[in-house]
């Protein structure tokens, strides 16, 4: 936990009591900080009253006498509309931040690496965090994945930061000056939260609004919201602007357009790694994902051979095209984190052919972007609210049946795949979807897969005893 003994004497309320709200509020009052914490869900609430942490209504008490708010990424600030918990700090003119501020201000000597993006950000955070480990560097990675900012261990001058960043956390973040920032790249997602695209880009953009002397900023380039980003970037005599592309050549940047990471930020071009030997980064999306990586632990200060012997190590992220068994000759790959179309697009582009299980409550911007990958589809196995919207996308087109449960949906996909002949069949748990009509998060829709995966071996474990 970070020691916040510095805001002793203050008065602070935190809005929200999800896992960063609550890791905040907990710093907090063990600080000697005056706290009171709020959260509309009971659970929340209980879960405060067990841990001793004061509850305040400010939606109808009000927020006078406080003199900043820790604001939960869950928390809407301004579209569809302000929840009524910032209304009322900004009735009473109070600044309203974020966990990673607080991080920022209890540790201002180290260094700050932010991750950002639509997709693979939490993929980037893990790699990075990993070359700088694999290298001997102090390293804390959190925020959006893992840990929350105020769970990790506090860091000096020699120790990194490797922050996935959301962009409802940007929205409120204003103290961190970012030695490295990555932008991935931008596809339709969380429109329910902003007015427009253009207004989902800015909060992502806000990454860059204040950077450390001689920073970097990592941005994609095969998007033409993130190439805009890039333009915006340029001339500012503080930031050096790194490209990357898994879709094409750089003349400058770093790029994977042929699955070879290629560095061309110096005088002559330099062949890095054939990302065939890193297993755990298939498909283009993970050229995406290591192009940046590298780009970042090179401004970090690492050598080429040393980021590519660490990426060749890399163990992959839970929940993100995770190999979770085979049984019976059938593989199974959990990309429970999948939770758009786009992010489910590129983990249906790795495999030849998939029985796929999907479906929970679909996002804003529709299926398009599975388009291209549905000829790889063998049959689709559908679950959750919106499985009416993946049948009627994939009607006369792909095999379908709509399931009750995961469990239900996991058995007959391994049904229909042992019986189709197909050599190394996959079936895929990558849902285009969240997860809160039937899981907490798409970790736990997550391990019921894993569990289905293990109770099927148990099955097929005790037919062969049987035989």
């Amino acid at each position: 936990m970070i020691d916040l003994g510095l805001l002793k004497g203050s008065r602070i309320a935190v809005i929200g009591l999800g896992k960063s709200g609550h890791a905040a509020a907990l710093a907090l009052a063990a600080a000697g900080v005056d706290v009171a914490c709020w959260d509309d869900a009971l659970a929340g609430r209980a879960k405060a009253e067990r841990d001793g942490l004061p509850l305040r209504d400010f939606g109808s008490e009000g927020m006078a006498g406080f003199d900043r708010a820790v604001l939960s990424p869950g928390i809407p600030r301004r579209h569809p509309a302000p929840h009524p918990m910032v209304r009322a700090a900004e009735a009473a003119g109070v600044p309203l931040i974020s966990d990673i501020d607080l991080l920022a201000e209890a540790c201002p000597d180290a260094r700050y690496l932010g991750v950002t993006g639509t997709n693979g950000k939490s993929t980037t955070t893990a790699l990075i965090a990993h070359v700088l480990a694999e290298a001997g560097r102090t390293v804390q990675a959190g925020g959006n994945l893992g840990p929350p900012a105020l769970s990790l261990a506090p860091l000096g001058g020699d120790g990194w930061y490797v922050l996935e960043v959301s962009s409802y956390q940007l929205e409120t973040i204003s103290q961190v000056a970012w030695s490295v920032g990555v932008f991935l790249n931008i596809s339709a997602d969380h429109l329910d939260r902003y007015a427009d695209m253009a207004g989902y880009v800015a909060a992502k953009a806000r990454l860059f609004e204040r950077m450390a002397p001689d920073a970097t900023a990592v941005v994609g380039a095969d998007d033409p919201h993130s190439a805009a980003v890039a333009d915006a970037l340029v001339g500012r005599e503080e930031v050096t602007v790194v490209p990357i592309s898994a879709e094409r050549a750089l003349t400058r940047g770093v790029h994977a357009a042929a699955g070879t990471l290629i560095d061309v930020t110096g005088t002559e071009p330099r062949d890095v790694l054939d990302l065939a030997e890193a297993p755990a980064l298939p498909g283009r999306h993970n050229w995406q994902n290591a192009c940046a990586a590298y780009a970042a632990c090179r401004a970090a200060g690492l050598a080429p051979d040393a980021i590519a012997r660490a990426f060749r190590r890399f163990p992959g992220l839970p929940h993100r095209q995770e190999a979770v068994g085979t049984v019976a000759g059938v593989r199974f790959v959990n990309d429970s984190k999948g939770t758009n179309a786009e992010a489910a697009a590129k983990a249906l582009g790795s495999y030849d052919r998939v029985w796929w299980i999907a479906g929970g409550m679909a996002k804003e911007g529709g299926l398009g972007a599975l388009e291209p990958f549905v000829p790889r589809i063998a049959g689709a196995f559908l679950i959750g609210r919106d499985a009416a919207q993946f049948a009627a996308f994939l009607d006369g087109r792909v095999p379908h049946a709509t399931f009750g449960d995961l469990d239900a949906a996991t058995v007959a996909a391994f049904e229909a795949a042992r019986a189709s002949g197909v050599p190394d069949p996959v079936v895929l748990l990558s849902p285009a979807c969240a997860s809160w009509d039937q899981f907490a998060n798409f970790e736990a829709r997550g391990e019921a897969f894993r569990a289905s995966v293990k109770a099927l071996a148990a099955r097929a474990a005790r037919e062969g005893a049987a035989c």
